[in-house]
């Protein structure tokens, strides 16, 4: 049986991962359910792909950060503590990352064997080049994305979709966290 991956990702109403300029993480929207919920998911057995660029990224984030800041609210911590594949062609092991396994080679590859062989399901946070190819070819089972109440127009970074395919979206869940954030749950299907 194939282990089930599925791509998490943060959003502002208009499509982007982050954004510059005074906003803040989680753009200042962050609350207590939302807080409790991503810990709770992270209770479930699982392990965490990552892309090279996304890998760097948190690593970097963590290493800044301070015990108070949002890098190091619980769920990160707890996704950080996951067993990890980070799949990369520039970086070599060992990583500064507990549990965490770098495989070189195409990611569609990887991953294609990672659903084989894995007795626990697949996530990934972030990562979103090495996602959309995912998703093209039909490895993402399920996109999972946390919608925060803002539009970043002028300072949003990151488009999410920005050259992706097109997909057909089967909503599999949803659900409002602290009054206004949206988890939004999908099965991708390529547009016709």
């Amino acid at each position: 049986m194939s282990a089930s991956y599925t791509f998490d990702v943060f959003s502002s109403l208009d499509g982007f991962g982050a954004a510059s300029g005074d906003w803040t993480g989680y753009w200042g929207k962050q609350g207590p359910e939302l807080l409790d919920h991503r810990l709770a998911l992270y209770d479930e057995r699982q392990r965490m792909v990552f892309g090279a660029n996304t890998y760097r990224l948190f690593a970097g984030m963590l290493a800044a950060s301070t015990e108070d800041s949002d890098v190091r609210d619980p769920w990160v911590t707890r996704m950080w503590r996951m067993p990890a594949t980070i799949v990369s062609t520039t970086l070599e092991e060992p990583v500064d990352r507990p549990d965490a396994e770098v495989v070189a080679g195409d990611a569609l590859d990887v991953v294609a064997r990672l659903k084989e062989e894995s007795d626990v399901p697949l996530r990934s946070h972030g990562s979103l080049a090495m996602n959309r190819a995912l998703m093209a070819a039909g490895l993402v089972d399920r996109v999972q994305v946390t919608l925060f109440p803002v539009i970043t127009g002028r300072t949003g970074l990151d488009p999410l979709f920005r050259g992706a395919e097109d997909f057909d979206l089967e909503l599999l869940e949803h659900r409002t966290l602290d009054g206004h954030i949206q988890e939004l749950v999908y099965r991708p299907s390529l547009h016709g």
